[in-house]
């Protein structure tokens, strides 16, 4: 009924065990012995001499029956036929012992203990049932029993014995249960520590792994940064330059080419200033001085000036201060579209319209010229893949999208969207 596997879960688990084994192995000579003693002092009331004889005899045979199985217990494991047996021999001789002198009730105690120890479960309560009878018997006086009240006192002490070994034996189980339960909890949390440690291990080789490739990716996109930047600045401006010389070379008027000269040489200063902050690693040039419409205008002004196409430049929508990276990609998505309309297209006139919606800015530039078929461009665009492509990853990298309209004979619309991020 009270086991190691019912008692308190605790840290210190083997030496309670190794105590329990110790009181299974010893209890029941201390009983046998505490009930021998007490009886060889009440000699007296022993009925007869043939009735002492017996209680010698049996508590001999009790003696024999624990010492045979205190050296063969140990090398059984679990409960068995023999060790039913044992339970049973026992409890017939300490029922027996009972009989003859009440006082042998103290040995019968020990079964009250050990029953689901040497017990199979479904036969548990029955073991503690028989145990309860000796018990009763002998707080009414012994057995046997004579007259109404020895048999109503007997029927009642057993009644309430058989309540209560039972309501224990119930605590007990649901106590075990709890204990096993515990113990699977523990196991399965070792199990999952454990797997949680090799994930972490796992998962620091992945962090490793991912920290060379985010390198790898940051150079890369670095690389692309920086060839966008080149390609949108410098090499724009010296298309710009060789443009300007051309023109002035084909010039017969000395003022007309002293103004392709000049345009030429403000072009040189520009690019020598976005190579500058190329380096410095800085925001477009025209965006540190202007917001992002006034700067617009500018390259719209310009551009026109130097192509000697009617370009016009419109806001629409109230304007705001966007994030410089949003208002960074705007102004060169615009350069490029104005680049490609003057390298390709040979529009009579180009409109550039920026617009401010609730929760977006789009970047609308559009041209008269010859057009194209945008199947056809090759996938890496212009110059190295610069041109269209190069739009559509600046976009991109501020989450925006670049949508390409056109057709031969019809013009050419750029339509840039991004998000409306404001500068904090």
């Amino acid at each position: 009924m009270i086991s190691p596997q019912t008692g308190p879960v605790t840290s210190d688990a083997v030496p309670v065990e190794a105590r329990w084994e110790q009181f299974y192995r010893w209890a029941p000579y201390l009983l046998l012995g505490i009930a021998a003693v007490a009886t060889a002092a009440t000699t007296d009331l022993l009925r007869a001499g043939a009735e002492r004889n017996w209680t010698v005899a049996l508590a001999g045979a009790a003696l024999a029956l624990q010492l045979w199985w205190s050296r063969t217990a140990p090398g059984r494991a679990g409960i068995g036929a023999a060790s039913q047996a044992y339970y049973a021999i026992r409890y017939m001789l300490s029922f027996t012992l009972s009989w003859l002198n009440p006082i042998f009730a103290i040995y019968a105690l020990i079964g009250y203990y050990d029953a689901d120890r040497w017990l199979p479960p479904r036969r548990v309560r029955a073991g503690l049932l028989a145990t309860a009878v000796p018990m009763a018997g002998a707080t009414v006086g012994g057995f046997p029993l004579t007259g109404a009240n020895e048999w109503a006192g007997f029927a009642a002490l057993f009644a309430i014995s058989c309540a209560f070994v039972l309501l224990l034996h119930h605590f007990s189980v649901k106590a075990g249960e709890n204990t096993q339960a515990k113990t699977d909890t523990i196991a399965e949390l070792r199990s999952a520590n454990a797997k949680l440690e090799q994930a972490l291990l796992e998962n620091a080789g992945l962090h490793a792994q991912l920290l060379v490739q985010a390198r790898e990716a940051g150079v890369h996109d670095e690389r692309r940064r920086l060839a966008a930047e080149i390609h949108d600045t410098i090499a724009q401006g010296l298309a710009g330059i060789v443009t300007q010389l051309q023109a002035a070379a084909d010039s017969a008027e000395p003022a007309t080419t002293r103004d392709y000269i000049e345009r030429a040489a403000v072009l040189a200063r520009q690019s020598l200033g976005e190579a500058r902050r190329s380096v410095h690693n800085l925001g477009p040039a025209p965006l540190q001085h202007d917001e992002l419409p006034e700067a617009l205008e500018k390259i719209v002004v310009a551009w026109s000036e130097s192509t000697g196409v009617r370009a016009g430049f419109t806001v629409t929508g109230a304007a705001e201060q966007l994030h410089h990276e949003i208002e960074a990609a705007l102004l060169r998505i615009a350069q490029e579209a104005l680049a490609n309309a003057g390298r390709h297209a040979r529009p009579a006139r180009v409109g550039v319209t920026l617009s401010y919606m609730d929760d977006e800015v789009s970047l609308d530039v559009r041209d008269d010229g010859r057009g194209f078929d945008p199947r056809s461009v090759p996938p890496r665009g212009s110059l190295g893949g610069f041109g269209l492509d190069g739009m559509r990853a600046r976009a991109e990298r501020v989450a925006g999208t670049v949508e390409i309209e056109s057709e031969p004979g019809t013009g050419t619309a750029v339509s840039a969207r991004v998000p409306l991020l404001r500068n904090d």
